[in-house]
């Protein structure tokens, strides 16, 4: 077999010999073109991939100088958007007490209804009294931030209509005060008079529970009747519904009284009438088992207890007398 031998002559460059077993010479070693070339490709080939795989890691593992200045910027975002929500969720808080204290105090303390949370948002998106954030971005930070930004606008701006409201109510007090059912309806002050309370009670009629809507003040035929509240009276005549001769007042604010059984009507129907005028008598009209004045309020047309608008002419002791007597379990007079 040949072998190769390398020998070198200090002259000239290295060059390579083999011995050849044939000839028993050495003999100069000649590589071919084609191994060259393909020596030189392959060691191109290898320096490429090298130099992708670097650039791989590098591009994967290490950030370029604009990566760096985005990453900064997106995290800076970031930070902005959870100081934003921290300060979005302490409004929301301030937000719920405002409105809180709106339907729970304020409304309360002038007899107003409170308003809705659909109420608030649905009223505003009708009116347009607000106008929506557009074009701030798609990304799922903004679209979320726009969202809440948006409800609490609405929300605000609703809340600041309700505050001109009450504002109005604060102005109208007086009024309100003097349209408020506060008295009873007869003279009472040895607080014996309260033959049945609101609430279910035993019919005299068909004997069975009812709801008795008001309160059964008993006295002689001709005791005088007085209006709780000033208001206008919106009906005064015969009811054949079973009160006989009734008054109805309107005194605003959502406020209604209704008095049955007179005797005789005094108050007539569009006549304005203040608080503790006389409006009719004491009477055993309609289904009455006996002279009586049926004495019912009415609250945004929902009859409600009048024991608690006796407020003016009672102290609390009294008061608290009157709220047992008018929760006795007993029979109604109609």
């Amino acid at each position: 077999m040949p072998f190769a031998v390398p020998l070198i002559d200090r002259s000239m460059k290295k060059i390579k010999y083999y011995y050849n077993t044939h000839t028993l010479r050495y003999e100069k070693l000649e590589v071919p073109l084609r191994v060259i070339l393909l020596q030189v490709f392959g060691f191109i080939t290898a320096c490429i991939l090298t130099g992708l795989i670097i650039v791989l890691i590098i591009f994967k593992y290490i950030d370029s100088p604009k990566e760096k200045i985005l990453r900064q910027e997106n995290d800076d975002m970031k930070e902005s958007y959870t100081l934003l929500m921290d300060r979005v969720n302490e409004l929301e808080l301030q937000m719920d007490e405002l409105e809180n204290r709106d339907n729970n105090v304020y409304r309360s303390i002038f007899g107003s209804d409170p308003v809705p949370d659909s109420a608030r948002v649905k009223d505003m998106e009708k009116k347009n009294e607000v106008k929506l954030v557009t074009r701030m971005g798609e990304g799922e930070l903004v679209k979320s931030m726009t969202l809440q930004l948006n409800n609490l606008s609405l929300r605000t701006a609703y809340q600041d209509q309700s505050y001109l409201l009450i504002n109005d109510l604060v102005k109208n007090k007086e009024k309100l005060l003097n349209a408020t059912p506060s008295i009873q309806p007869v003279s009472n002050k040895n607080l014996n008079r309260i033959g049945s309370g609101f609430g279910y009670r035993i019919d005299p009629v068909y004997k069975d529970r009812r709801h008795h809507m008001g309160l059964d003040f008993t006295a002689p035929i001709g005791t005088p009747i007085y209006a709780t509240a000033d208001g206008v009276v919106k009906d005064a005549g015969f009811n054949t519904g079973g009160f006989g001769n009734r008054v109805v007042i309107g005194h605003g604010f959502g406020y209604e009284t209704l008095y049955g059984h007179m005797y005789k009507i005094k108050a007539r129907v569009g006549e304005k009438v203040k608080r503790g005028e006389v409006i009719g008598y004491v009477g055993n009209t309609g289904k009455s088992t006996g002279p009586h004045c049926h004495y019912e309020v009415h609250r945004s047309g929902i009859p409600v207890d009048p024991i608690y608008y006796f407020y003016n002419d009672l102290t609390p002791a009294q008061f608290d007398r009157i709220l047992k007597l008018a929760a006795a379990s007993n029979q109604s007079l109609d």
